[in-house]
């Protein structure tokens, strides 16, 4: 609203438009935002990732001694020196780790099934005591689990009353009658510890399926489990993808397990990293450890999201 000096009249006029350079600084800052939102975390992964993970790279090519200092040589060497000596227990680790996501997805599927389906007001009590070991500690879990499978304890009395020991004895999983110090418990620790991070996907992505996919499968004359092969299965490929990651990928690389529940015949490729580091004091020959466990997961992980085909999970 302006006002004539001549006339001592007002008249409406509408305000001046912004100018182009203002409108050009607006649409810039609003561009930069997301960027500034990703900082924090981009910061925190340089700082607490991707710069120690330099760091081991320039460990794992030096050569030298505690006492004479490490010196970067560039000595690449390492790494096959390292892969042709601890070759078995990369080879164990591997095969502890398949051997406890295969058994958290044969134990934890039907539960969380269960939880997403048919547990109705019990659901969050049930989803409660899964989350209930997180509260404690995973070396004082360990430990309990020693005391389960101890020589005089009762699991181990009730399988040899069963006769079942001998059947694992002859099959390599046990030796001499017992539970502790064998791949058995190695395996049962694995699978007890991890099996949380398999339910909770494996329950997030049932739990968003329709019941009434299966309502009209059903209206279709489908049976039960062929509802569950076409239907529920397929629906639930994302949490079970995305539960085997997440077992899989700690429990190749755990070392408590095998160092409580195990003996030396069960050390895995964590054992070896963890003793190398703060025992030998082998540093460069820690830290080619740690990157050929790293590359050998990754392989993993990409082959099995490709084959899967659930690339969206990641």
């Amino acid at each position: 609203m302006t006002t004539s000096a001549a006339t001592g009249t007002t008249t409406d006029q509408p305000p001046a438009p912004p100018r182009a350079g203002a409108l050009h600084k607006a649409a810039r800052r609003k561009k930069l935002v997301p960027y500034w939102l990703l900082f924090p975390g981009i910061l925190w992964l340089l700082v607490f990732f991707a710069a120690p993970l330099v760091y081991q790279a320039s460990t794992s090519l030096q050569t030298g001694s505690l006492e004479e200092g490490f010196e970067v040589t560039w000595h690449f060497a390492t790494y096959w020196d390292a892969l042709g000596e601890y070759y078995p227990q990369f080879l164990r680790s591997v095969a502890y780790a398949a051997t406890a996501t295969a058994l958290c997805l044969a134990l934890g599927y039907p539960l969380a099934y269960l939880i997403a389906f048919k547990a109705g007001r019990w659901r969050n009590l049930l989803m409660v005591l899964v989350i209930a070991p997180f509260f404690t500690s995973f070396l004082i879990r360990t430990l309990a689990w020693k005391t389960i499978l101890s020589d005089g304890g009762p699991v181990v009395s009730t399988l040899g009353s069963l006769h079942v020991l001998g059947l694992t004895d002859a099959l390599g999983l046990t030796e001499g009658h017992r539970l502790l110090a064998t791949p058995l418990a190695v395996v049962c620790g694995l699978t007890y510890n991890f099996l949380p991070f398999m339910i909770l996907p494996l329950y997030s992505s049932l739990e968003r399926i329709d019941s009434r996919l299966h309502e009209a499968a059903g209206d279709l004359y489908a049976r039960p489990l062929t509802t569950f092969r076409k239907v529920t299965f397929p629906l639930s490929m994302p949490g079970v993808v995305a539960g085997t990651l997440l077992t899989f990928i700690p429990a190749a690389g755990d070392y408590i397990n095998a160092e409580l529940l195990g003996s030396t015949d069960q050390k895995m490729i964590g054992n070896v990293i963890q003793s190398q580091f703060l025992r030998v004091l082998d540093y460069p020959t820690a830290a080619a450890l740690s990157f050929i466990l790293m590359a050998a997961i990754l392989a993993v992980v990409t082959v099995y999201i490709r084959k899967s085909g659930t690339e969206e999970v990641v």
